[in-house]
């Protein structure tokens, strides 16, 4: 997983779609659009996303 992938991510038992903006050891940092909080940015484990 690299930075400006985009993956696949779980957000209220839903599928978001989004960018990896910064990766660490365990954790991504992923920018993401909502209805009314366009490029929100929401922290996930590497284990919970799918690329």
């Amino acid at each position: 997983m690299n930075v400006g992938d985009k993956v696949r991510f779980t957000f209220a038992k839903k599928e978001k779609e989004g960018e990896v903006v910064k990766v660490h050891e365990k954790a991504a940092f992923i920018r993401t659009d909502f209805p009314k909080d366009k490029g929100k940015i929401v922290k996930r484990k590497i284990k919970d996303i799918k690329a």
